[in-house]
């Protein structure tokens, strides 16, 4: 599935993902390739991801790794997932 995270500011992360995880506000989920069409708000937490996703230059230090996963820890969101690919806009 493709993944792309933007902020107010910039695009941060764009490419090709295994999975996707989120803090939901009523807790963290997971997307996984071909997951159904979903919208939902998110609370302050970690977003992380496993593939082979771009992070933008200049981007790197919002990242870190953890068991095999990136991770961005996010004050809120939201996130959309359709037709296989995911948004998630963070603040």
């Amino acid at each position: 599935m493709y993944l792309e995270i933007v902020s107010p500011e910039a695009s941060l992360v764009s490419g090709n993902v295994e999975s996707v995880t989120v803090p939901g506000i009523e807790g963290e989920f997971q997307m996984l390739n071909n997951h159904a069409a979903i919208v939902s708000i998110l609370g302050k937490g970690p977003v992380k991801f496993k593939g082979n996703a771009t992070i933008a230059e200049g981007q790197e230090e919002n990242f870190t790794k953890e068991d095999g996963s990136w991770v961005m820890y996010i004050n809120s969101g939201t996130v959309e997932m359709k037709d296989n690919k995911v948004i998630v806009l963070v603040d």
